[in-house]
């Protein structure tokens, strides 16, 4: 059993985000996907804040397994205004429920379905939308934060250093493995949709890559496969060439922009949420390895170039010059912040 997130990161968030968090004073939110990645940052950083700042905020999140979260996370399920439902996001119900914000980063947990099940990975984000908007506009929520992806931009191009939100590109529409930025495209326009036709404010997170505690180190996350290596003293292995250029925000600052951008995001607008500091896979790869003395880095095809469309870079000025948005914490210290809590 693993608990929660350092007291540091706790503060630091705290301090970033007090001038904001008495909006969200006595009211209730519900989280979509509260037991992923984001979820439980979310949550912690909310019962924080109840405990530092006597909000009384009350934290409504679905899930399809809850006793299997509350084995796992008791420090984040065993407190009075924690209320952790078990329900599926394309049909639950919640009677005589009103819900003042909501978080929806509810999405299906398995990549590996974009290629085997797309059409389950499609109905879960665009079903299960649909389906909490009907719920949003009963309830008459006040605002609504939706997590979508970089993804929907689809294959960088070589003539940018990253994407902004304008960015008129997109996935490949037929090609396999579309159906999660393709499905992300559609629920996005759901929410611009919503918010027009019944006044909601719905700002919307285009999020890139991100690393800390709670990262799950055995999935498709280049940056927690090779920590997992470093913790399992196992050489790091790269099947490209390792030029492909990526990006990682901490998630302490991951999670002031995203309460940020759902207290005072433009409804109806995008943001991208991520660092804008590129950094290549291989040099990634060797930044991990030296917090690992006697692994090595392998890189299997060192000779064969590998496309620059696979690059997946941010540009983050929108957030910047909006919401005054600095990137706190390091790389450096991101990865060290991880490895402690893994340790």
């Amino acid at each position: 059993m693993r608990y929660g997130i350092d007291i540091s990161d706790k503060k630091y968030i705290l301090i970033n985000l007090k001038s904001l968090l008495g909006y969200l004073e006595n009211s209730d939110i519900l989280i979509t996907g509260g037991t992923g990645f984001m979820g439980k940052w979310l949550i912690e950083t909310i019962l924080y804040a109840n405990e530092k700042l006597d909000l009384k905020i009350r934290t409504t999140v679905l899930s399809r397994n809850p006793l299997e979260f509350h084995i796992k996370y008791p420090h984040l399920t065993s407190h009075p205004e924690i209320d952790i439902i078990q329900g599926d996001i394309r049909n639950f119900t919640f009677r005589g429920r009103i819900f003042n914000f909501i978080i929806h980063a509810a999405t299906e947990a398995d990549a590996k379905l974009n290629v085997t099940d797309p059409l389950l990975m499609s109905d879960v984000i665009i079903q299960g939308t649909r389906h909490l908007l009907e719920i949003a506009v009963k309830c008459k929520t006040q605002r609504i934060l939706f997590l979508s992806s970089g993804a929907v931009y689809g294959k960088q191009p070589e003539t940018i250093d990253g994407f902004k939100e304008d960015f008129g590109g997109g996935p490949d529409l037929l090609a396999q493995g579309s159906s999660y930025a393709e499905s992300k495209r559609m629920a996005e326009f759901l929410c611009a949709t919503y918010a027009r036709q019944y006044n909601l404010a719905i700002p919307i997170a285009r999020c890139f890559a991100f690393v800390g505690p709670y990262l799950p180190l055995d999935t498709h996350y280049a940056i927690g496969n090779f920590i997992n290596d470093g913790l399992h003293v196992r050489d790091i292995t790269i099947s490209g060439d390792g030029s492909p250029l990526r990006s990682y925000m901490y998630a302490s600052d991951m999670v002031i922009w995203l309460l940020t951008i759902l207290l005072k995001g433009n409804s109806g607008e995008a943001y991208n949420v991520g660092s804008d500091k590129a950094i290549s896979i291989k040099d990634l790869a060797y930044t991990v390895k030296d917090f690992f003395p006697g692994i090595q880095v392998k890189i299997l095809n060192q000779h064969r170039l590998t496309d620059r469309n696979q690059n997946y870079i941010p540009d983050i000025q929108k957030a910047k010059n909006q919401f005054n948005f600095q990137e706190g914490i390091s790389l450096h210290d991101a990865i060290l912040k991880t490895i402690r809590y893994y340790r």
